[in-house]
């Protein structure tokens, strides 16, 4: 039986991130994506690929090399929305975070301060 291809689709902003990368830099990473990407994006036996927890819908992270791809599966598709440098990867995932609430961080339970009425 074949396995069923996802359409990897790049956000504008993943789009930018890799125009402003040298062509030897961004011909393998946009190759591994493709790979990866379009037939196994969740994290089955893949240690390039990992689900971040706390995040509502789900983000994953795809490793190629020195550079951290972020994405969510909706659907049939894989919207890639961010491509960083691994050194740049905490800011730029805290910034999807933020700007976007459907990519929220979830709080653990008992994170946040009680404050209920004694």
């Amino acid at each position: 039986m074949r396995e069923k291809r996802l359409k990897v689709v790049f956000s504008p902003a993943a789009s930018r991130d890799i125009d402003c990368l040298e062509a030897e830099e961004a011909i393998p990473l946009v190759r591994d994506i493709q790979a990866y990407l379009e037939t196994r994006p969740i994290p089955i036996g893949k240690p390039r690929i990992k689900k971040l927890s706390g995040y509502e819908p789900p983000l994953y992270r795809l490793r190629c090399g020195d550079f951290r791809a972020y994405y969510r599966i909706r659907g049939d598709e894989v919207v890639v929305l961010a491509v960083t440098r691994r050194r740049d990867s905490e800011k730029r995932l805290k910034r999807i975070s933020e700007k976007r609430r459907r990519y929220r961080r979830i709080e653990p339970s008992g994170a946040r301060g009680s404050l209920r009425n004694a």
